[in-house]
């Protein structure tokens, strides 16, 4: 358990400090635009995930993202990493993920036993904007 969470606080740290070059603003409201796709229209998923939002990703970084979550008036609110724990335990890393905004004031890091898109298990890393944006999600 304990490598496992070194393994993610590892991810954490890549992922905010070695962020691509990326045109913010451009991503501050839904949709995303390309290279991003809205998850809903891909995979059997709601177009709204209580706690994720409405989910837009660049099909080329799966599995691990990012996935941009926005609320429900189409703002962008997290930046969301799905790394599969196996990958993770067998030495990939994931580097120069790209953060949706800069600006982070919180992260969550919890388990998901897999769904359509990510099936095996793996963690959700997110990275919330501001600090209601986990309360935006949440419904």
């Amino acid at each position: 358990m304990l490598r496992n969470s070194l393994l993610v606080a590892g991810v954490i740290a890549a992922t905010t400090t070695i962020a691509s070059a990326h045109d913010e603003e451009a991503l501050m409201n839904a949709p995303a635009g390309d290279p991003y796709v809205k998850v809903s229209d891909v995979l059997p998923l709601p177009e709204f995930i209580p706690g994720l939002g409405t989910l837009f990703v660049d099909p080329a970084t799966l599995p691990a993202g990012p996935f941009l979550a926005y609320d429900h008036d189409g703002l962008l609110s997290a930046t969301i990493y799905m790394t599969p724990l196996e990958e993770l335990q067998n030495g990939v890393s994931y580097d120069g993920l790209d953060i949706g905004s800069h600006t982070v004031s919180s992260t969550d890091i919890y388990f998901n036993a897999g769904h359509p898109g990510v099936e095996k298990p793996h963690a959700h890393v997110v990275l919330f904007h501001d600090e209601k944006a986990k309360e935006r999600l949440a419904k």
